[in-house]
């Protein structure tokens, strides 16, 4: 029998038992690679024998990703033997910016000394912080949230400290140095522009001379470091130590922001205790109809009812200070509604002043450009506000034309619409600016941010007039939080998600069935789905939004690919292609990766770019994989099939975004079903689950172990509703 299409693989066995010795040829046939495990049951008279054999089929593409090196742990390199008792640091003369000089009044907030040692110790946090285990209340807010973010800098601190470098030579680049980091690509460290590197030199006497460093520049896995001009001067290329250095200023922010809720909690923005508006439930349903009449002259004339009606309620304000909720759904327009809202507010409150933010810079920019786009804002209205360590070449040369009068803070304060992060917001604390210059504040993907990174901005507001807007899905992905105490006592949910379980702002179907099974000052819902195939809507609509998303996608651009030559049924864009693959690493990253996965997705790539009358381009397509080795492999494959437009990450890289495809790479193993870091899971997390699916447009493929998803609730449901649909 002939099987030209198929691998072919000829072994031998030895069956060895008591009674005789056996040998077996056995002649397999494989149509996919991967990994395949079978127990093989020998049957005889008087007994029974059983071998498992196991076959793995390796394509000559898994061998260009193939483990370079056996996997070991990174372990300390700087000896404790080594430690200065005493040292001195030299500083660079560092030349800012003349029109960035902010005083530098925040308090340090440095970490209390009894929080080090439970954490060293492994104590239990509670004996230390007994508050923690009670809830969020009033009174132990600023308590337990300062907790919280010290234990987060103690984790920050410490995964920085892996990655201390010893013995290595600098380079050097005009008036700098620089550093050649290996991992940094993959954010291992992850360094930012401004962070501090301490150099050490090995002369390990009783007293040693310490030399600070500020990251001046990254290219590639060159760090280029700005240093003290004596020491730059008489560097002479011996080997030095390098420890990295937790920045700080985001954090001493949110605990600065922390201590300014207590106040705005105390007149009204009571970010704990929201019982106090039961008067604003009354009679509601019979004013429904006076708003959705309200007169208003939308400057998009695409709005759905759902945004209108969002637009209305944020421009009264009714609820005033208490935040209202914009809850957006993937691909409803939750942006479209907010840049909407932000004109409606300039045009119609003259005597506003607007400060837009958001978790990322991605996310701010986006609103820049959108605002920028509408050409209905005169130069002089509008400022973007960077950190001073941003690199200028991220920038978009739109929006570089309004970041020049951000340079100067107190210039920038003066504009009527501030578009800065959340972060970043602090600024203005520095230069006096104080609660109620800003009439409006919005927070954009504020599921993305913690609780006290959204209160930075808040703090600016009027505590008694101002208007809270909190934009977001507390669905999808939240803050990423490493410490694992810190999660458990919920610094990972964000304001937005806290809220949305506070008895205001809870579903109601009873109460306000007819305005969206929510309560219509608080919270609007959009439901009305812009971006993907109905197939694709189905499941997250089922698990994570009421079963109430609406398909309202253009059929020319989800309907695509319904007929393309590789889906497993015609009309449906979804496919789930199983293989059991190898879970490697190398080297001392603990990242890993799946190359037999990885080819997969490689080859789907092809066929949909490069196949036979495709119309699929590069750009179309996204790569979601769960871990940074993954995606580091899945590149070089398709850059060695020149198909390096395609846009490969993680999932955190692809919230927001929309691609005609997608193609998850779960890379899951038998073995691996306990995920080593839950609070970076990629299976369990719904969540992440969310964000990776809803992504696509037109097409949907996972590539991943179905004898191990499906013991996961979330992929169970995807494989059974791909099933299902293959047999009806």
């Amino acid at each position: 029998m002939s099987h030209p299409d198929l691998l072919q693989i000829k072994a031998n066995f030895i069956i060895d038992s008591y009674l005789f010795m056996a040998l077996t040829e056995f002649l397999c046939y494989s149509r996919n690679p991967g990994r395949c495990k079978e127990l093989l049951l020998l049957c005889f008279s008087d007994c029974i024998i059983g071998r498992y054999l196991e076959v793995t089929i390796v394509t000559e593409e898994e061998l260009l990703i193939e483990a370079t090196e056996k996997y070991y742990q990174r372990q300390c390199k700087v000896s404790s033997e080594f430690q200065i008792a005493k040292a001195t640091e030299v500083l660079p003369q560092l030349k800012r910016k003349s029109r960035r000089q902010l005083p530098s009044f925040l308090p340090q907030y440095n970490i209390p000394d009894k929080i080090r040692e439970c954490v060293e110790k492994k104590s239990d946090i509670l004996i230390f912080y007994p508050d923690l285990g009670e809830g969020l209340t009033f009174l132990n807010y600023k308590t337990n949230f300062s907790t919280l973010l010290w234990l987060e800098e103690m984790n920050s601190e410490a995964e920085l400290k892996e990655f201390a470098m010893c013995g290595v030579t600098l380079k050097k680049n005009g008036n700098f140095l620089v550093l050649e980091v290996p991992g940094i690509i993959e954010g291992r460290p992850s360094l930012f522009l401004g962070d501090k590197v301490i150099l050490k030199t090995q002369d390990y006497s009783e007293e040693a001379i310490h030399f600070a460093a500020y990251i001046a520049e990254i290219h590639d896995e060159d760090v280029t470091l700005k240093v003290n001009s004596d020491f730059e001067q008489a560097y002479n290329f011996e080997p030095m130590n390098v420890e990295f250095i937790h920045s700080r200023i985001t954090t001493r922010r949110c605990h600065h922001a922390v201590e300014q809720a207590i106040h705005l909690g105390a007149k009204g923005i009571c970010l704990t205790n929201l019982y106090s508006l039961n008067y604003i439930l009354l009679d509601i349903v019979n004013r429904i109809p006076t708003w959705n009449t309200q007169h208003c002259d939308f400057f998009n004339p695409l709005l759905n009812e759902h945004q209108k009606l969002a637009v209305k309620r944020i421009l009264s304000g009714e609820c005033r200070p208490t935040p209202y909720i914009l809850f957006g759904p993937p691909g409803t327009g939750k942006t479209v509604t907010i840049i909407e809202a932000i004109l409606q507010i300039y045009y119609s409150l003259p005597s506003s002043r607007i400060l837009v933010c958001a978790p990322s810079n991605s996310a701010t920019d986006l609103i820049c450009l959108r605002l920028h786009d509408s050409k209905l804002l005169r130069p002089g209205v509008m400022v973007r506000v960077n950190a001073i360590n941003r690199n200028e070449e991220s920038l978009n040369e739109v929006i570089k034309c309004y970041c020049k009068a951000g340079e100067d803070i107190h210039e920038a304060s003066q504009f009527r619409i501030i578009i800065v992060t959340c972060s970043s917001a602090g600024m203005f604390y520095q230069i006096g600016i104080r609660c109620g210059h800003f009439t409006h504040v919005f927070v954009d993907e504020a599921g993305q941010a913690s609780e006290p990174e959204s209160l930075i901005p808040l703090g600016l507001i009027s505590e008694v007039t101002g208007q809270i807007v909190l934009s977001g899905d507390p669905m999808q992905l939240g803050s990423i939080i490493k410490s694992k105490i810190a999660m458990l006592y919920g610094l990972n949910i964000s304001l937005l998600e806290r809220l949305m379980h506070r008895p205001l702002y809870l579903r109601d179907d009873d109460t306000f069935g007819p305005c969206g099974s929510y309560n219509p000052l608080l919270i609007t819902k959009l439901v009305k789905n812009y971006r993907s195939h109905g197939a694709l809507l189905t499941l997250p609509s089922k698990l994570f939004y009421h079963k109430e998303l609406e398909v309202c996608a253009d059929p020319l651009v989800v309907n695509s690919l319904l007929g393309w030559e590789k889906l497993p049924k015609k009309g449906f864009p979804l496919i789930f292609h199983g293989m059991r693959g190898m879970e490697m690493r190398e080297g001392c990253n603990p990242s890993w990766f799946n190359p037999t996965e990885a080819v997969q997705v490689m080859r789907y790539c092809c066929l949909l770019v490069k196949g036979i009358n495709s119309s699929v381009l590069e750009k179309d397509i996204g790569v979601v994989a769960p871990y940074r080795k993954q995606v580091e492999k899945i590149t070089i494959l398709l850059r060695n099939v020149d198909l390096s437009d395609i846009k490969v990450g993680s999932v955190e890289e692809f919230q927001g975004q929309e691609f005609s495809v997608i193609i998850i790479s779960v890379r899951s193993n038998e073995t691996l079903l306990i995920d080593e870091r839950p609070f970076l899971g990629f299976l369990a997390n719904s969540k992440r689950f969310n964000v990776a699916i809803t992504r696509s447009k037109a097409l949907l493929i996972v590539v991943g172990n179905p004898h191990v998803l499906a013991k996961v609730r979330i992929y169970y449901y995807l494989i059974h509703a791909h099933l299902i649909t293959l047999i009806e």
